[in-house]
């Protein structure tokens, strides 16, 4: 099986839940990796109906603020019910989709905007909120940070709800700083008192309707002075006021550095050198924030082309690649208790076997996107459980359809050291190692020449021992 060249592997590896044999064939007809990569920039050109569909198996996904509200209040449907499946969604779409690109930056910008799923109230509207990030994704950040800031879930989590003219709030308009945008080292708290006034207006109808709210009467009235931004802030209405300053933060040239750091972590190395961050960050101010001329530098650098295997993958990753790899297919779960057993609806507990599950984290800060926070031998040993489980077909059952051991063989008769070749071009995209040889052999017990076929005790019995050991290997466990 022929695979991608080193320099595309790396490409698509960083910006995918993971080579498949599908993705790679998208990458070859695309032209290769950086005609793949430029196309993925622009997600409305892929077609992603299979997807799109999955998004139907879980109704309340799309219902209403109120709705969810009500159905909460009656017990029919539990706000952590929703969330949960609001969790399983995003798992099972970067399984399937094919916009590989727009996933991880969806993902990483929920990270960075973090609405805990499990916060009191926020359900309402945090599908929405994750709607709103994902339109976002690749375009402007001044636009994505308008968006985010101002939305009904951001609003809740953050408090801003109880913010008056009498009693500001100061917790959104602190951690729009802090985290959001500039970053802690740019502002002192007189600054963070004068954004809480800002944003006072901005509420949500809580424990009735949950429908979003100006209200004018909260609004904070008079000059206001942020770092360098300056208004008179005289009329009740603060919509203009919160437009300019989230404008002047966005284009803020700290909060370009922060952007760009962002961005070099999750896709180059935990440490980027600072010439690489004032690159991409001035290819951000340049472009009026547009991210998608800072993915474009970031490729086309010579540190990310130099990154490579230096990237854990976090829980979620792992899983969703490990499903990738093995060519899973899972169906969509029957309602009610009875697909509580299928696939779809217990991979969340897999993750959180795993040490997390997604948008969990409960502080506002988001969960981490450093090698450091998941490379923890229990993080190891998790993990080596869950191949396992996932290679032998053991965990989940229902609803999931798994590759017969037979399956793997790609002729009736062939050596060991042949079969995990080939094995090694379909798992992990690359060809096997003498090193990974060895660490089949051992694992399995077959010599290298050994012959295998259907009838033999590898594939009978130990084909699960096999496709962990790749699993297992670090050209799995990183990007």
């Amino acid at each position: 099986m022929s695979v991608l060249s080193a320099r595309d592997r790396h490409l698509v590896g960083r910006f995918s839940y993971g080579v498949t044999p599908a993705l790679a064939r998208d990458v070859r007809r695309a032209g290769g990796g950086a005609a793949w990569f430029e196309r993925q920039l622009s997600p409305g050109r892929v077609p992603d109906r299979a997807a799109d569909r999955i998004r139907r198996w879980w109704p309340s996904l799309d219902r209403g603020p109120t709705d969810l509200w009500q159905r909460n209040v009656k017990e029919i449907e539990g706000g952590w019910e929703v969330m949960a499946d609001y969790q399983r969604w995003v798992l099972l779409r970067r399984i399937h989709s094919r916009r590989q690109v727009h996933e991880i930056m969806t993902e990483l910008w929920e990270h960075h905007f973090n609405v805990p799923v499990n916060g009191d109230a926020a359900f309402t509207w945090r599908a929405d909120f994750g709607n709103v990030i994902r339109a976002h994704a690749i375009g402007r950040f001044d636009q994505l940070l308008r968006a985010v800031v101002t939305h009904p879930a951001m609003l809740i989590s953050l408090d801003n709800v109880s913010s008056t003219k009498q009693f500001p709030n100061e917790n959104l308009g602190r951690e729009l700083l802090e985290l959001h945008t500039v970053g802690r080292a740019a502002y002192d708290e007189k600054d963070v008192k004068a954004s809480a006034r800002i944003l006072t207006g901005w509420t949500v109808d809580m424990w009735q309707t949950f429908r979003a709210e100006y209200d004018q009467e909260r609004h904070s009235r008079g000059r206001v002075k942020v770092l360098g931004f300056q208004h008179r802030n005289a009329r009740a209405d603060g919509r203009e006021v919160t437009r300019e300053y989230l404008h002047y933060l966005a284009h803020h040239p700290a909060t370009a550095r922060r952007v760009a750091r962002r961005i070099a972590v999750k896709f180059v190395r935990d440490e980027p050198s600072p010439e690489l961050v004032r690159q991409l960050a001035r290819v951000y101010l340049r472009n009026n924030t547009e991210i998608r001329p800072v993915l474009r530098a970031l490729v086309e650098s010579r540190a990310f082309r130099k990154s490579v295997g230096t990237k854990v993958r976090d829980p979620g990753e792992d899983l969703v690649a490990t499903y990738r790899a093995l060519g899973v297919q899972i169906a969509r779960p029957p309602a009610g208790d009875r697909g509580d057993s299928y696939a779809a609806n217990q991979m969340l507990w897999q993750v959180a076997g795993l040490g997390i599950t997604p948008f969990a984290w409960p502080r506002p800060d988001g969960q981490p996107i450093d090698n450091a926070s998941w490379a923890s031998p229990g993080r190891l040993i998790a993990s080596m459980s869950m191949h396992q489980s996932l290679a032998g077909g053991w965990w989940p059952k229902d609803g999931a359809h798994y590759r017969r051991p037979e399956a793997w063989l790609p002729k009736r008769s062939i050596r060991f050291d042949d079969l995990v070749d080939d094995m090694s071009r379909r798992i992990l995209h690359r060809p096997a190692t003498p090193r990974l040889v060895e660490a089949c052999c051992q694992a399995t017990g077959c010599r290298q020449r050994e012959r295998i076929t259907a009838d033999h005790a590898l594939v009978r019995w130990q084909m699960p021992r096999l496709l962990s050991t790749m699993l297992d290997s670090p050209a799995h466990l990183t990007r």
